[in-house]
């Protein structure tokens, strides 16, 4: 749930160069109907968003924490699996984590770490209108319990706990993200007592039925191992009328050049990205996965090439 890419690679300026045009081309002016679950209640409606993007540049991507094509790392399989030193709430949970998020080396773990917390500035500035949007539904709410999943270096934070009476959880299978975690929350002015980092994966949530009132995740389910798993411990771990706010990148629209060329990479993305799929269709599964209802929206990033469209959106319980 938290891997990124540090430098500049050779395939991403090839690619990247060809694909701009493309992009263009196939995206823009085309409108891009919101997708609501069946169940939905009455309060959402279907709407339709002009594409007005930018068109894409060609310059390196450091934007979010599954993006290989766009910059590149060296990929997790060619270290050595170490002993697990996860920790978890119970003994059984470090075989659980270890399952879903083979261990890796420390020094890998601090180097990405490092990374994603000063190496996300330009792809942050540009979804921050759309988070922005989303969070509003938590904003300025005190007294709510938020499970953020995926937490990594917590640029979410700022949106959900600034100036608020929360209690946040974070949970990322990485443990050196939670000095960057914790730092954020700080800056935001959020008690160390009322956050806690939990070293965890989503397919198995460690807190009990009902506990919190919103889960937070932002470019997650593109590297879980099991996305409908992990969609069924957020519905688990919410309460009745709790919500699910979320942005995620998702396979671009069959038969478009940009959806051909995330298939093609996909095999590579995976192995160098720590298992992050560009062709996972995963706004079909947040609708099918029993939520009340679900509101979700496309847009596409300039500074995100082959990591488009995102879907972002909240669904209820």
């Amino acid at each position: 749930m938290s891997l990124h890419c540090a430098a500049i690679s050779f395939l991403s300026l090839s690619l990247e160069a060809s694909i701009c045009s493309i992009n263009e081309a196939t995206n823009k002016g085309r409108t891009l109907q919101k997708r609501i679950n069946s169940g939905a209640p009455s309060k959402l409606s279907t709407e339709f968003l002009s594409h007005d993007s930018p068109e894409p540049t060609n310059k390196p991507c450091f934007c979010g924490r599954r993006h290989f094509i766009g910059a590149s790392t060296l990929g997790t399989a060619l270290f050595p699996i170490q002993p697990s030193v996860a920790t978890g709430p119970c003994s059984d949970y470090s075989a659980v984590l270890n399952k879903f998020h083979p261990p890796r080396p420390d020094w890998y773990e601090e180097f990405y770490a490092g990374v994603m917390s000063s190496s996300t500035e330009s792809y942050e500035a540009e979804v921050a209108m759309y988070k922005s949007q989303i969070f509003s539904n938590l904003k300025g709410k005190n007294g709510l319990r938020i499970l953020e999943i995926g937490i990594g270096t917590g640029p979410n934070l700022s949106y959900y706990a600034s100036g608020s009476d929360v209690e946040v959880v974070g949970i990322d299978p990485n443990p050196k993200m939670e000095k960057y975690a914790r730092s954020s929350a700080s800056s935001v002015g959020l008690p160390p007592s009322n956050f806690e980092f939990i070293q965890a994966v989503g397919e198995v949530i460690p807190l009990t039925d009902a506990s919190v009132d919103a889960v937070v995740g932002t470019l997650v389910l593109c590297s879980v191992k099991d996305v409908d798993m992990t969609l069924k411990e957020v519905r688990r771990v919410l309460r009745p009328g709790g919500l699910y706010v979320f942005v995620e990148h998702v396979a671009a629209k069959d038969g478009t050049f940009l959806n051909f060329m995330q298939r093609v990479l996909d095999p590579l993305q995976q192995t160098l990205a720590d298992g992050c799929h560009l062709s996972r269709e995963t706004g079909n599964n947040i609708s099918r996965a029993g939520f009340s209802g679900v509101e979700l929206n496309l847009a596409f990033l300039s500074s995100a090439t082959f990591i488009n469209p995102h879907a972002y959106g909240v669904a209820y319980k």
